[in-house]
């Protein structure tokens, strides 16, 4: 496989699959993420991205920037990792 994402490059081990909201979509076109990354337009304006990751540390992190705006649609092991990191998130929120 092809080189992972971001600074813990590696060989990747598994495409994360991105889908963003039209509104955010025009931003999201227009930046690579990676070089072999697949895109996706869809006629409702919505993108979806595909990228290869080998450590979803710095992913996870970039996803979040994007946040309500995007919904990781897989692998389940990084849409589960994120939905953990959101409700840690808002535990903080609530209890303040």
């Amino acid at each position: 496989m092809q080189s992972g994402y971001g600074i813990f490059g590696g060989d990747a081990k598994n495409w994360a699959k991105l889908k963003f909201t039209s509104e955010r979509a025009k931003w999201v076109q227009a930046e690579e993420w990676h070089p072999d990354q697949k895109a996706t337009l869809h006629k409702d304006g919505s993108y979806t991205l595909e990228i290869p990751y080998s450590d979803d540390r710095e992913l996870l992190g970039d996803i979040l920037l994007f946040e309500p705006d995007v919904e990781v649609v897989g692998p389940k092991v990084l849409r589960d990792k994120l939905v953990e990191a959101v409700n840690k998130t808002a535990k903080i929120y609530k209890g303040s």
